[in-house]
């Protein structure tokens, strides 16, 4: 681990619903579609807050980004 960096915290898939504010079959089926990085503990399956921040960000829909009449 580097130094100065701070260690990432492991999201159950039910915490990261709570946070998404959606169903545990939301993140489930991303985890299975292979469209989020996960960490599979055993039988347990953990997604890092950073990988959960870089989705979010790379899905985020910025306004005026979608091209059209201006």
């Amino acid at each position: 681990m580097d130094a100065g960096r701070v260690p990432d915290r492991y999201l159950t898939v039910d915490e990261v619903a709570k946070l998404l504010g959606t169903t545990v079959r939301f993140p489930r089926r991303l985890i299975e579609e292979r469209r989020i990085e996960f960490v599979k503990l055993g039988r347990h399956v953990r997604i890092a807050e950073s990988v959960l921040a870089s989705y979010i960000q790379a899905n985020t829909v910025h306004i005026g980004t979608l091209g059209g009449a201006a």
